[in-house]
């Protein structure tokens, strides 16, 4: 059975244009980046040219791009190392409601060393208003922490708003750009961001590699104890294949931006209007104008989310059902719950997210597996059998 994947937010297969740097680089790039003999400055030198090349990215100083393992990581080091280097005796920190748990859990773990935190709530758009981010702020305000691009919805958010009011009460702002890095442009000098945070393997790099946008003049305490690298914020011996590959991946996404994100935003409409056409009591989730061009999420009533993933699953496709399992019990997403979906219709609701693999006979092929999936799983419902 042929198999097409339709989860490229949860993680992208590494490029091939990536993988040809990336091969060499843990061959031949052995040494300690540390080390002052050749093999050690190699190292090096492939190390500062992937930060060039992440730097071109987000169009910034080389020198304010910190590597680290993830997209988590990069999240926890900008909000635990703002905050906690943060004089002030008292402080307070501004996320919203639909964060990621690389944002939402450092920020709970923030309220339990006695920082107050607002989790500022969104509408039915997915998008949160800057308005709110106002109402929110109070003069110990030390940090706000607002995602780009969500990783459900896909909605984009108002960043340079939200980064003038930042600026406007002298408060740093962190932006999770995990799943905006490689989708849309990013500048973080012209977003007037302070931080910024990115992730290898939502854009064709491989896992373990991540790198979190420093502002020159930001004061960020390390949140790990160890050796001096990265500038004495990020310790541990760097990942330099890692590195490279990242940069590869930057290079790669820049080059390629418009026009993919064109061909990804006909494709994902297709999807989208297919599925609506052919699925009764279907709906898109969150706001259809303004996200990014490769994520669409869909409700579909009277079934559960999951038995549609294993379905789909089982004809080659994959995508997500954006629900997290804890302690044993499917859980729905908080982010549908937090923009008003009813627990049965967030329960209900799918994920699908394209990448450089797909393409429209991919893409009708999953219109038709939806189509039959629902059908033969609506006839498994007791709640669909008597709303006909």
């Amino acid at each position: 059975m042929q198999r097409f994947y339709f989860d490229h937010n949860a993680t992208t297969p590494v490029s091939p244009e990536v993988l040809e740097v990336l091969l060499p680089a843990l061959l031949e790039v052995y040494g300690n980046a540390s080390s002052i003999h050749q093999d050690g400055q190699l190292a090096r030198q492939k190390l500062e040219l992937a930060r060039i090349q992440t730097a071109s990215l987000l169009h910034c100083d080389p020198k304010e791009v910190v590597f680290v393992s993830g997209g988590t990581e990069a999240d926890n080091l900008a909000i635990l190392g703002t905050v906690r280097s943060h004089p002030a005796a008292r402080k307070h920190v501004i996320t919203t409601a639909i964060e990621h748990p690389a944002v939402l859990n450092p920020c709970r773990a923030l309220e339990r060393e006695g920082v107050d935190v607002t989790y500022v709530p969104v509408g039915s758009s997915g998008v949160v208003d800057p308005t709110e981010i106002r109402r929110a702020m109070r003069p110990e305000t030390v940090l706000i922490s607002v995602m780009h691009a969500n990783n459900e919805l896909g909605t984009i958010q108002p960043i340079h708003q939200i980064s003038s009011i930042a600026r406007e009460a002298g408060s740093l702002l962190h932006v999770d750009g995990v799943q905006a890095a490689g989708k849309i442009a990013i500048d973080v000098k012209a977003l007037g961001v302070d931080l910024y945070s990115i992730s290898g393997h939502k854009l064709y790099a491989p896992k373990g590699i991540g790198a979190l946008y420093v502002k020159n003049g930001t004061s960020l305490s390390p949140i790990q104890f160890g050796g001096k690298h990265e500038r004495e914020r990020r310790p541990g011996t760097e990942n330099v294949p890692g590195a490279v590959a990242l940069g590869a991946a930057a290079v790669r996404a820049a080059a390629r931006l418009t026009a993919e994100s064109l061909r990804l935003s006909c494709l994902r409409d297709r999807l989208e209007n297919g599925i609506l056409a052919r699925v009764a009591s279907a709906g898109v989730n969150g706001a259809r104008s303004h996200r990014t061009p490769n994520t669409t999420n869909i409700y579909f009533d009277d079934l559960a989310g999951e038995a549609l993933v294993i379905s789909l699953d089982l004809k080659g496709f994959a995508v997500s059902s954006g629900s997290a399992c804890s302690s044993g019990a499917v859980e729905p997403s908080h982010v549908l719950i937090a923009i008003g979906l009813p627990r049965e219709r967030a329960r209900a609701s799918l994920r699908f997210s394209l990448g450089q693999s797909n393409n429209e006979e991919q893409v009708d092929a999953l219109i038709s597996a939806v189509a039959e999936s629902v059908a033969q799983l609506r006839k498994l419902s007791p709640t669909y059998t008597a709303s006909v």
